[in-house]
Order: C-alpha cells, then sequence, then structure tokens
C-alpha cells in the first residue's frame, strides 16, 4: 500500500482510544509490599536450584542484569546478594482481581492478558472522564493508593501502539501516544520491540537489513511475506501502526499454550529451565479461567530434523496449582524415549480439554486427599 493509503486508515482506527496497563514488577513488588524487610532490596520471585527459573524480578535486582525467565543459577551469579521468595500465586490472583475491579470502574470492554497486564477500550467510558489520559492516570492513582501498587499505562489508537506506548515511561509512568505522532514515534524503534518478534526473528530480520521499524517500512510487504509468511504482511502492517484488532473480553480458548524456538539446538536435559519458564506464562494465563477447569497437560517438542513429537496426560483431578502442573509437564518431558544425543529446536507446553468448573467441585471432594499421578 502507498503510503497515504495508510495514513488514512491509521485516521480511521485513529478513533479509537485504547489503554494498556502493565504492573510494574507485580509479583516482586506484592512481596515487597507485603513484607516491609524487602523494600528497596533485590528480591528475585523464584525457587532455587537448577531447574528453576524466574518468574519476577524487582528493579533493585534488575540493575544487575536478572530479568524474568531467567534461569534462577544465572540470577544467582548476576546478583549474589538477591534474595529468592517463592511465588504465592493465590495471593497475586487475589490482587489481580482488585485491580480489575479499578478497571471495571471505567469501561466494560476489557481484555486481560496476564493477572497483570490489560487493554481497556475506554472510546466510551463508564465513569464519565472527559478523556483516555484522563482514564489512564485515574486507573494508576487508584491502584497506587488503594493497593499500594505501581502501574505504567500508555494511551493509543489500537492496542498494538498502547503496548509499545505503556513501555515508553516504566516503571510508574504513563505515555501517550496521538494518531499524528504514529510515525515518527515508529520509525526509530527497533524491530525487536513489536510485540511477538522474539530473538529469532529479529536475527532473521536482521540479516536482511532490517533493524529499525522505519525500515519494515521500506521493504516491499511482498519480501516481507515471501520471508515469513503471513507474519510478514503482519509486520507491514504494524510498520505503520495499522492494528484493527478489538479489545475482546472473556474470549474462550480451547487451549492455553506457549511454545519457544531455540537460538541453538538442545539436549534434552537443557530444556528444564525453558519449560518451568513457559509453564509459569501458560499457567498465569490459565488463572484468569475462573469458569473453566483444564484437564490435560500437553507437551510438543520438535528436534533438529523438524520431526514434531506430542505427548499429553489427563490426570484424574485437574492441576490445583502452578507445581502440580509444572510436575505434570516435567513428567512428560521425562518420558520422551529418543536417543539421548537428539537435539531438539522448539518446546511447547500446554493446558487443553477446558471443562466447566461447576462439574467438578463435587468429584474432587470425594476423594480430597488422592492425588494420584501416573
Amino acid at each position: 500500500m502507498e503510503e497515504e493509503v495508510k495514513r488514512e486508515l491509521l485516521r480511521a482506527i485513529g478513533r479509537r482510544k485504547i489503554v494498556h496497563v502493565d504492573m510494574d514488577a507485580f509479583y516482586a513488588s506484592v512481596e515487597q509490599r507485603d513484607r516491609p524487610e524487602l523494600r528497596g532490596k533485590p528480591v528475585v520471585v523464584a525457587h532455587r536450584g537448577p531447574r528453576s527459573v524466574v518468574c519476577a524480578a524487582s528493579y533493585e535486582v534488575r540493575r544487575f542484569g536478572v530479568r524474568s525467565a531467567m534461569p534462577a543459577l544465572r540470577a544467582e551469579k548476576l546478583c549474589p546478594d538477591a534474595i529468592f521468595v517463592p511465588p504465592d500465586f493465590a495471593r497475586y490472583r487475589e490482587v489481580s482481581r482488585q485491580i480489575h475491579a479499578i478497571f471495571k470502574r471505567h469501561s466494560d470492554r476489557i481484555e486481560p492478558l496476564s493477572l497483570d497486564e490489560a487493554y481497556l477500550d475506554v472510546t466510551q467510558s463508564k465513569s464519565g472522564l472527559g478523556s483516555a489520559t484522563e482514564i489512564a492516570e485515574a486507573i494508576r492513582r487508584a491502584i497506587r493508593d488503594e493497593l499500594s501498587l505501581t502501574a505504567s499505562a500508555g494511551v493509543a489508537p489500537n492496542k498494538f501502539l498502547a503496548k509499545m506506548a505503556s513501555e515508553e515511561n516504566k516503571p510508574d509512568g504513563l505515555f501517550v501516544l496521538r494518531p499524528e505522532q504514529v510515525l515518527d514515534f515508529l520509525a526509530p524503534q527497533p524491530v525487536g520491540r513489536i510485540p511477538g518478534v522474539g530473538e529469532v526473528t529479529e536475527g532473521r530480520l536482521d540479516a536482511l537489513g532490517i533493524r529499525k521499524i522505519d525500515d519494515l517500512r521500506q521493504t516491499p510487504a511482498s519480501t516481507l511475506e515471501a520471508h515469513f509468511g503471513r507474519w510478514g504482511a503482519r509486520l507491514h502492517e504494524l510498520a505503520y501502526g495499522i492494528d484493527a484488532r478489538e479489545v475482546v473480553s472473556d474470549r474462550p480458548n480451547k487451549q492455553i499454550s506457549s511454545e519457544t524456538t531455540f537460538d541453538d539446538d538442545l539436549l534434552l536435559h537443557e530444556l528444564g529451565p525453558h519449560l518451568e519458564a513457559l509453564a509459569s506464562k501458560v499457567f498465569r494465563a490459565y488463572e484468569r479461567e475462573e469458569s473453566r477447569i483444564a484437564r490435560t497437560v500437553t507437551l510438543k517438542l520438535k528436534t533438529r530434523d523438524f520431526r514434531t513429537l506430542t505427548r499429553s496426560e489427563t490426570p484424574p483431578f485437574p492441576p490445583e496449582s502452578f507445581e502440580e502442573f509444572l510436575s505434570l509437564a516435567t513428567g512428560l518431558l521425562e518420558r520422551v524415549a529418543l536417543p539421548p544425543d537428539t537435539r531438539y529446536r522448539l518446546v511447547g507446553v500446554g493446558l487443553s480439554n477446558l471443562e466447566p468448573a461447576e462439574a467438578w467441585p463435587r468429584q474432587l471432594e470425594l476423594f480430597p486427599n488422592d492425588r494420584v499421578i501416573r
């Protein structure tokens, strides 16, 4: 498309007002709020051990290079004085409910992405505030005053831009991106800032000489499609700030899953930390499923020669905690019977076979102490 056509499309979707709210170091901040002795200290939310990964890192420990999804052993090496706190997902979920109650004062169109992140469509505001900026500020103020936590927010014409904006002034900041500012804002940004562009895709783009979002604009959509398929066409649209996706509340999922492709192929025994990081991400999303229970745990592997293996288990009782889910997923991984020198380029984990939650309470009460996992 010609740039003027792109501008017209952007102006059309510019009539929407979308807010993206992202809590600051959520798990770690909850721990520091509830345990005064942790305030101002380098806090890592994770179990210790060679197979554990970091669920969250306080801003104090991030100065040492510690990040979420990093192996816990690496976090210890980067910051030997870090304080490790085991995750308490039940508590984080309760705080998340309180945050979402604040969201609902301003909009009924809320799309949670995880316990600590959500989109709100405030084109039609419930609260009567005059602008999306005022709504975002009101939300941040309520979170700070009522929950003693901080949140960053982005205000923009669509979901993609709102998420980009919310990252601009973290932590505890607000960034407003107006339609007429979009093209200039995006042009100098690294392509790695586009949601969905991970290290592998970024490397492939770099090989094509595409490092900034402006480089994406200068590359014909047909070229991007040839290299990346439909994702290439999507990248070309995003380079112009075009994103027509609606904010969708209560979207039913047939399954909840996440996977990652490695830069270097790994042996089976090296997959554990990556599996735990993915499992943490999946379980955080699953915690929003208050009306449905997942019956089946699934594992996906892809070998160096592109063979795909899937394994699944449906235990007698649905996993009720992250630890149970991870134990089941790890069990599936340990049962893979390929030669020990087999290398893997991808691992994925998921929860599927979602059923109404009301079908389960009575059955669970029949054998409250029977937790058979085969």
